[in-house]
């Protein structure tokens, strides 16, 4: 599929629309993550930079409709300031008169942010013609739309899919490296492939573990996907956490990878127990019959992680999305840590490595992991997972050439 690229597109003296992806984390009104906001960095600089007005717009968590202070867009003003080195106009709304005022009052190389999109129910209604309705309101504020969104491109919401039906639309520069990226595995992947998936919300996942069934080489599982996993194969798992009403799904995926045509699905031999998920709790490493009680699984044990790093080392792409434990502790990141560098490693040897998931950057930050020794490192989670299972990504397919 063709998508017009932001270098094609005619800025001077235009006003441009960008949608960012920014979502990021906030503290007591303070900014304390700015990779989002960086990785859009050169889209914005460009649109600036060919004499165009900016505005940008972007969502914040999940207000449902409500104006709740914490979801404010305010506390990026700074950041874009010190990154953009401009003035940063703020809207108080992301609608109404105000607001368009303030976008008919920009002059070239001005930039104006506007309030967090989801304050308004409009933006992620399930009425199509709510949403189109928003979107149309929205379109009156530029000349130009640029989607530089690849976090929310699954999401059919107005800024996504209704404002490109009414003006000239482009995809931003994060958003063209996530596709072309991405697509790495999707068209044509270096042997052998491998999938490393983990975290929460098997749901999500399923489809990208059952594409990678056909697609792939090696499925690595970790996190509490492996622990609904292990509960399939009839072993206790204590007091951990996994989704029951899973196991029948995980039971036939493990059936399905039995057949000698399908990738194989790895999951966890031993797994770091403790009964309290605490930097000072006492944990143990036991094969996995051995799991009873209050114990619960936070992290894979060192024989998987020495199967996994095998199996790694051997691959030409490997995909990752979620740590494999409770990393947000140290007691139960190591796992996480064998892995990544085993990846890095791989890496350097040839392999095509991709990484994503807002818990996998967050892991890489908080232990100050190197980014930039992967291949590529994607903005997105669930995105990046819709993507790399085929699935239609409803965004792009409103950006997609006519």
């Amino acid at each position: 599929m063709q998508y017009p690229l932001l270098k094609e597109a005619k800025l001077k003296g235009k006003k441009v629309l960008l949608r960012a992806g920014f979502d990021v984390e906030i503290e007591g009104g303070k900014v304390t993550n700015d990779s989002r906001i960086v990785a859009m960095l050169p889209t914005m600089k460009h649109i600036l930079k060919e004499g165009a007005a900016l505005i940008l717009m972007a969502h914040q968590g999940r207000p449902k409709g409500e104006r709740i202070p914490e979801m404010s867009q305010k506390p990026l003003v700074p950041i874009l300031e010190k990154l953009l080195k401009v003035k940063i106009s703020f809207a108080d709304s992301c609608r109404g008169p105000e607001a368009k005022k303030m976008a008919d009052m920009l002059k070239p190389g001005e930039v104006l942010l506007l309030e967090n999109l989801r304050y308004e129910n409009a933006e992620n209604s399930k009425d199509q013609k709510e949403r189109d309705s928003f979107g149309k309101e929205l379109s009156t504020l530029a000349d130009i739309y640029v989607n530089d969104a690849f976090t929310n491109c699954h999401r059919d919401h107005a800024s996504m899919t209704s404002v490109p039906k009414l003006l000239p639309s482009f995809m931003g520069l994060q958003l063209e490296q996530e596709v072309r990226n991405l697509s790495k595995v999707t068209d044509d992947p270096s042997r052998p492939l491998t999938l490393i998936v983990s975290g929460v919300k098997m749901e999500t996942k399923v489809p990208v573990i059952e594409y990678f069934l056909d697609k792939g080489d090696d499925v690595l599982l970790g996190g509490c996907i492996a622990t609904t996993f292990i509960a399939a194969r009839g072993f206790e798992v204590g007091a951990s956490r996994f989704e029951e009403e899973q196991v029948e799904k995980a039971q036939e995926i493990m059936l399905e990878a039995d057949k000698p045509t399908l990738a194989d699905v790895h999951v966890p031999r031993d797994v770091v127990v403790a009964t309290e998920a605490t930097e000072a709790a006492t944990k143990l490493d036991l094969p996995l019959e051995n799991i009873m009680g209050d114990m619960m699984i936070l992290d894979v044990g060192k024989v998987t992680i020495e199967r996994y790093k095998k199996i790694i080392e051997k691959s030409g792409t490997i995909i990752w999305n979620g740590p494999l434990g409770k990393y947000e502790m140290n007691r139960f990141s190591h796992g996480t840590k064998r892995i990544a560098e085993a990846i890095v490693e791989a890496t350097k040897k040839g392999a095509i490595s991709i990484v994503g998931g807002g818990d996998t950057i967050d892991f890489h930050m908080k232990y100050q992991y190197p980014m930039d020794q992967y291949t590529f490192v994607s903005t997105g989670g669930g995105a990046m997972l819709d993507f790399i299972a085929g699935k239609e990504l409803k965004a792009l397919k409103a950006l997609a050439k006519k």
